[in-house]
């Protein structure tokens, strides 16, 4: 995504983000002397904290330091983070400053802008600011050095070697890891054990049998699907895992490659878009499911007012103040359409949530350092307790743990998929391709486009990727 020394341009890198920035009017555009002022005092800032190298401390990180952590306070919410920092002072010393919030961009973009970014950021949410820009303004810290360096439980072995693999891979820009994505996420369709329980209902592993429940629920004043309107992201992961499951990895592979047949021309995208848009066409929506946030849609679906709903699986987590005792969360993975190439067990799942440590981050060495604690077996351990998620280190929760009937049912989900699990980059890679198609999803939801349309305006959004030059450098094989 460029050469090396563009990207390594901090300059060139600030004035980019401060020209964005500008235009959503989130800042006033500084003096070139600030910018000078901001670029020459960030190195002088780290290696203040900076300490010896050693066996132990693979990235010099320095005594009585100060730590400035921001966590995206979300589904997992942030109380994981607080156990952890609270390990790393005992173990360092000195101050660790901790922010919990869903502002991400608000917070987090002057301070980029400025010259004093965090030094770990849990960059999540639907304020996430933006990985691909993140890197094509030469803000992020390659963390390859980590992926190289010794893990904490066993350093005979580095930490890339005790990762779910794939992991890496989702982080990368041009070849490198740039983001740690630490949850291994499992996205797909949810429901209430209870109320199949009650209706007794089989779980639907065709798309009829999907749509007969919804249309039952229907006859009995349920809505068949909740979706979370205002982040058309959640209605994406039916229509993206329904094309995957159609048309196998290789259609897939087309949306993330930038094909121009991704979507006009895919059978897989047309079919599964159509059977997308009859769940409108038939009414079995949630009515005023478009205009809801996720919270409200998930709350309404808690309240038995909808059979499915899609999300990924730290709903439960997010979910467990509005969930109802007996309410049994289970997981349904994407029934299938006839002639679908991939099995009903097939899930979407993979690494999600991206951690990253911002290349002018004062205390780089304590970023990093936090990082592979990370990944340790007590700190996923401490994840899996406070969030009820599991981490994409192989092995890395205690199995003693009591796991809640959702995640409990995403790990058999987990198993029960084996070697038939996918996932997307383009989320990643492409975010104006990924904002784009959101948009005609929502607009496909609320009946303002049909089908064709939809399938045109995705191609779109995927053609203007694919002139990028910088697009050259993300493939998938």
């Amino acid at each position: 995504m460029g050469s090396t020394s563009a990207h390594n341009n901090e300059g060139l890198g600030r004035r980019n983000l401060i020209k964005r920035s500008a235009a959503l009017g989130l800042i006033s555009v500084p003096t070139m002397s600030f910018l000078s002022a901001c670029a020459s005092s960030s190195g002088d800032d780290q290696s203040k904290q900076k300490g010896e190298v050693t066996k132990d401390n693979p990235f010099g990180v320095a005594k009585d330091g100060v730590l400035d952590v921001v966590i995206f306070k979300g589904g997992f919410g942030d109380q994981y983070a607080i156990e952890w920092e609270k390990e790393y002072k005992k173990a360092w010393g000195g101050k660790v400053s901790h922010l919990g919030t869903q502002e991400i961009t608000g917070k987090l973009q002057p301070r980029f802008v400025g010259g004093n970014p965090p030094d770990v950021i849990d960059n999540s949410g639907a304020q996430q600011i933006k990985l691909d820009t993140l890197y094509k303004d030469g803000q992020l810290a390659n963390l390859d050095e980590l992926l190289d360096a010794p893990s904490f439980d066993d350093p005979a072995k580095k930490v890339r070697d005790i990762l779910i693999p794939g992991t890496a891979e989702k982080g990368n820009f041009d070849g490198k890891m740039y983001s740690l994505n630490y949850i291994y996420t499992v996205w797909g369709v949810w429901y209430s054990g209870k109320l199949f329980k009650d209706k007794g209902w089989e779980v639907p592993k065709t798309w009829d049998a999907f749509l007969t429940i919804m249309k039952e629920a229907k006859a009995d004043g349920i809505g068949g699907l909740a979706h979370q309107g205002k982040h058309p992201y959640y209605i994406n992961v039916m229509i993206m895992d329904l094309i995957a499951k159609t048309g196998g990895l290789d259609a897939m592979k087309a949306i993330d490659n930038l094909d121009p047949k991704a979507f006009v021309g895919s059978e897989a995208a047309t079919a599964s878009i159509e059977a997308i848009y009859e769940i409108v066409e038939k009414g079995l929506l949630l009515p005023g499911t478009n205009s809801l946030d996720h919270i409200e849609s998930q709350t309404a679906w808690n309240k038995g007012k909808a059979v499915f709903i899609p999300s990924g699986s730290w709903l439960e987590n997010e979910q467990l103040k509005q969930t109802p005792a007996d309410f049994d969360m289970k997981f349904l993975p994407m029934p299938l359409l006839p002639g679908s190439k991939l099995p009903f067990e097939a899930i979407r799942a993979g690494a999600g949530e991206p951690f990253i440590v911002p290349e002018k981050a004062k205390n780089k060495a304590g970023g990093l350092e936090f990082l592979r604690r990370m990944l340790s077996k007590e700190w996923s351990t401490i994840f899996a307790q406070q969030a009820n998620s599991l981490t994409i280190v192989k092995d890395g929760v205690d199995t003693s743990v009591q796991l809640r009937p959702g995640t409990k049912s995403a790990v058999e989900a987990v198993t029960a998929a084996g070697a038939n699990t996918f996932d997307y980059y383009y989320i990643n890679w492409y975010s104006e391709m990924d904002e784009s198609i959101r948009t005609a999803s929502a607009e496909l939801m609320a009946k303002r486009i049909q089908p064709k349309e939809w399938l045109k305006r995705a191609q779109a959004a995927v053609d203007k990727a694919a002139k990028d030059p910088a697009s050259k450098n993300n493939k998938r094989s």
